[in-house]
């Protein structure tokens, strides 16, 4: 039996009664704010509409159907599932990502982190590595917002990556996306040569769970998310190596997202290994959650 069998395609009510329903059930768990919001994401997916469609269609019958559907979308969401899980996609600097439970789910600070190289980078032809590349949200904005940029992506997970290629395609973009466990760089990176490296990789310690919400721990890759708390720069480490060798030209910036209990240890270990204009930037809440650098010219 299919859905359209399976739930009533009569008229449930107006399209304002049922919105009105949907945050009254969700405001307890996740304020008015963040209900509301999630209330237009169910129908922009289940409808294809605009905040304008939701605006000028308040009277507009809904259907059985379609009522049952977001239903089930509130549902799941006060069993803490993410709604960019329920409905497979996540907006993102301006585009619609695919995102599965392979891929991190893309986070506001990391489109700062894009915002930060793409004021920095203007005017420049630029070959850039994104290393540990996940749903390939960095790498693809970057393409699309660095001309003529020329980007390569990397990450040690196959799903993740055909994940990422498929939401290269989608948004059209050239990227070459390639296997490579960023503890091992180069690896088979070995003799190519980039003008910038970002990464935005796993740097929240174990011991750091237990703030975390169920939202997150339940539903998102932990391979993705967690570094032992004995190795918290586990990633910056062979990165930075990596860039201070050959793998990043001389010259060429090197761009993290980071854990702010970490910032010091990471400039202190850019500036041993001889980069310069080492800056930590702070994000719009006001925690140190970049890092960039600058190599060297020979």
């Amino acid at each position: 039996m299919d859905d359209n069998q399976r739930y009533s395609t009569e008229p449930v009510g107006p399209l304002k009664t049922v919105m009105a329903g949907i945050r009254t059930r969700l405001a307890p768990k996740y304020g008015d704010g963040e209900a509301r919001e999630m209330t237009r994401i169910i129908f922009e997916n289940l409808k294809g509409w605009t905040p304008v469609d939701l605006a000028i269609r308040q009277d507009e019958p809904i259907s059985g159907f379609i009522a049952a559907k977001a239903d089930e979308a509130v549902a799941r969401l006060l069993d803490d599932e993410p709604i960019q899980q329920i409905f497979g996609n996540a907006n993102f600097y301006g585009m619609k990502f695919k995102v599965t439970p392979d891929t991190l789910i893309p986070r506001p600070e990391t489109a700062e982190l894009v915002d930060i190289i793409v004021k920095d980078n203007q005017g420049r032809d630029l070959k850039v590595l994104d290393a540990g590349t996940g749903s390939g949200c960095i790498a693809i904005a970057l393409s699309r917002n660095l001309p003529f940029s020329d980007v390569t992506a990397i990450d040690v997970s196959d799903k993740a990556l055909a994940v990422a290629a498929e939401n290269a395609r989608n948004l059209h973009t050239s990227i070459d996306f390639e296997n490579v466990d960023i503890l091992t760089l180069p690896g088979k990176l070995a003799g190519s040569h980039f003008d910038l490296i970002v990464s935005n990789p796993p740097y929240i310690t174990e011991s750091e769970k237990g703030a975390m919400d169920r939202n997150v721990l339940d539903f998102e890759p932990a391979t993705a998310l967690f570094v032992p708390d004995d190795d918290p720069l586990k990633f910056y480490t062979p990165i930075l190596k990596a860039a201070a060798g050959d793998l990043l030209n001389p010259g060429g910036k090197i761009y993290f997202e980071i854990n702010p209990h970490y910032a010091p240890s990471i400039a202190k270990e850019a500036a041993a290994l001889g980069f310069n204009e080492v800056n930590i930037v702070r994000d719009t809440d006001g925690k140190e959650r970049f890092i960039s650098a600058r190599k060297e010219n020979d």
